[in-house]
This record gives structure tokens, sequence and C-alpha cells, in this order.
């Protein structure tokens, strides 16, 4: 018997996924004024939407290297890419990046202001890059250090700061008198 989804229909395999980038998005100051990158990189987050039926817009990950990976362009670029869109009100981070349970890391997660929030009931998103103007960039939240507290939690020693008495013990040597 062949796998069914969750409406009932037969699963056929991988069928083609696609998405579709709208021309009055595409015309707004805000897209012109984008790096060609960062208009290679939004389809490919837009390709992360599961569609309205099963709508995860606000929880869309992709990672700095992923997105390297897919355009073919070092994780610097790729990163720089993610803070255009950010500031043009293209997409807003909604979650920083993590290490999970036992390392396993988490990418961000990202909203994409063109498409409906679930929990939203609209049918629009929030549009953000259609209030930008030049000179009057979004906020841009950054990556933090993954580990800015030293290794395992454990705060690096800073020996320059530390009180109390330090002791020289000094012992005898051969020859010393």
């Amino acid at each position: 018997m062949a796998k069914r989804d969750s409406k009932g229909n037969p699963i056929t395999g991988k069928g083609e996924h696609f998405t579709k980038l709208i021309r009055a998005t595409m015309e707004t100051p805000a897209w012109r004024a984008l790096p060609p990158i960062a208009q290679a990189l939004y389809p490919w987050l837009r390709l992360e939407w599961r569609g309205p039926d099963a709508n995860n817009n606000g929880k869309l990950r992709l990672s700095v290297r992923q997105a390297a990976i897919r355009m073919g362009v070092s994780r610097d670029t790729a990163a720089r890419a993610f803070h255009e869109l950010q500031a043009k009100g293209f997409i807003v981070m909604t979650e920083r990046a993590c290490l999970g349970i036992e390392g396993a890391a988490k990418s961000p997660a990202f909203e994409i202001t063109e498409l409906p929030l679930p929990h939203g009931g609209g049918r629009e998103g929030r549009k953000l890059f259609k209030d930008w103007r030049p000179g009057q960039d979004f906020p841009v939240m950054r990556a933090g250090a993954n580990n800015p507290e030293g290794r395992n939690g454990k705060a690096k020693p800073c020996h320059e700061n530390q009180d109390g008495t330090v002791i020289n013990i000094m012992t005898k040597g051969k020859g010393a008198s």
C-alpha cells in the first residue's frame, strides 16, 4: 500500500519544490538597494517556507554555511547577504543561533516579512521593506560568540585581576647555598 500524506493523497516521491518572487516586491526601492548576493539569497530563504498550510514563517532556519554552499560563495559573503536582507526589512531574525544539547547546533530562525506569520491571522506579511528609505536601515541582529564565557561554560581565568596573596615558594637546588 502506498504511503499517504495528512490529506489522504498518495505520496509519489519528491516533487518539485519551487518559490515565486513577486514583481511588486522586486520593484521596491529596498530591493533595488540590495546587493546582488542578497537578492540571490532571498529565494533560498523562501524555499525554506513550507507554504500557507504548514506555515513555518518565523521559524525558517538557514545557516550562513548552508547559504554559502548553496550560492557558491564564502561564508563572509553569505553573512553580509543576511545582514543586508535584515537592514532592508526583508527578513527579521526571530531566534539567535545556539548550541543545543550535546553540542548540536541550531542556526538562527528568520521571519520573511513578505509572508504571513502562522499566528497572524491575516493573509499578508508585515512587508517592512516597503517602509525602508535610503540611509534608514532597520536594525540588524548579529550572531554572538558561540562560547563567550570560555570552555564548557566556565569563565576564562584572568590572572591580572585575581585577588589574594601570591606566595612564591623557593627551594634550594643543587649548588645553591
